[in-house]
């Protein structure tokens, strides 16, 4: 029994480990939009990140939703990708990238909130606290004494960090149809939230700009690498582990923002930075829950007993 106990936590915090993967890959996107892709298009961005991505996996997983996953799967990308990434932009384009980072690295508290209500998952002193020591981690790192403020930037923050906590319980709370696996899923979020993206995109920034080899390798990484590997190592430690753990493994994108900047841009690191990096990993590492949770599968049966409860 002891042994087996520590075999599946081991097995759990491998898929911890592996799943914090993503928001370390995210990390990269400002050096890439930065040094690869043009300059004010975060909406087209956005759409060339979700969509293409999404088409590919579907032509890869030759799988469709079908039935009820229909609009579930337009909920979830809407909540993961349609509204998240417009928001997310909106935020960094009106705000200073430290306070823009901060307000999403809210993320992890909100999603405690929605986790309690959604999931039953037992909201603890410790998990809060993790949380706002987190976010404080993330400010030491990012923000800076000039950092003004802008209202509709504030609440775009807010609402894309809103928008990707509920994604995440959410995507938790309905697991996935038999047979289907996280790649398709990740597929179809993608599809969903892209072809929102499109009028978006349209009628904020107009036609899409001409683009060069530089401008195509960077969407290419962002669509492949940073879209579709990424979102589907996220997609599958969802499926394992508990959502707010997950949630809470976002901090470590802003984290390695600034490491990447420092290395490949040449940007400063000063201690107290290095500082609030430990502190933001030491939140992250508290609002872990040391058990997994048991699978979530997509059955008529479990979704009337959620009704019932």
């Amino acid at each position: 029994m002891t042994i087996t106990t520590r075999t599946s936590v081991t097995g759990y915090a491998g898929t911890l480990a592996l799943t914090g993967l993503a928001p370390l890959v995210w990390g990269s996107t400002y050096a890439i939009t930065t040094e690869f892709l043009p300059p004010d298009r975060p909406m087209f961005t956005a759409l060339m990140r979700a969509l293409p991505a999404g088409l590919l996996l579907l032509a890869l997983t030759r799988k469709l939703p079908h039935g009820e996953w229909v609009w579930k799967a337009g909920v979830l990308g809407v909540l993961n990708i349609g509204a998240f990434m417009p928001l997310l932009f909106l935020a960094a384009y009106r705000l200073p990238g430290g306070v823009a980072a901060v307000l999403g690295a809210g993320a992890p508290l909100i999603a405690l909130g929605f986790a309690a209500v959604a999931l039953n998952e037992r909201l603890t002193t410790r998990k809060v606290v993790a949380a706002v020591v987190g976010m404080a981690g993330v400010g030491l790192v990012v923000l800076r004494a000039t950092a003004a403020l802008d209202t509709l930037g504030i609440i775009a923050g807010l609402g894309g960090a809103a928008s990707m906590a509920a994604g995440t319980v959410m995507t938790k709370r309905w697991g996935r149809p038999e047979g289907v696996k996280p790649l398709a899923m990740t597929g179809w979020q993608l599809t969903a939230g892209g072809l929102m993206l499109i009028p978006i995109a349209f009628f904020v920034e107009g036609m899409p700009p001409a683009l060069d080899t530089r401008n195509i390798v960077g969407y290419l990484y962002l669509g492949l690498i940073g879209t579709a590997l990424a979102y589907a190592i996220w997609f599958r430690g969802l499926a394992r582990a508990n959502a707010t753990s997950v949630a809470f493994l976002g901090l470590l994108s802003p984290l390695s923002a600034a490491v990447i900047g420092w290395i490949a841009l040449g940007q400063s690191l000063a201690p107290l930075q290095v500082l609030g990096m430990a502190v933001a990993l030491g939140g992250t590492l508290l609002g872990q829950t040391a058990t997994a949770p048991k699978p979530a599968t997509e059955t008529a049966a479990k979704d009337a007993a959620r009704v019932a409860a």
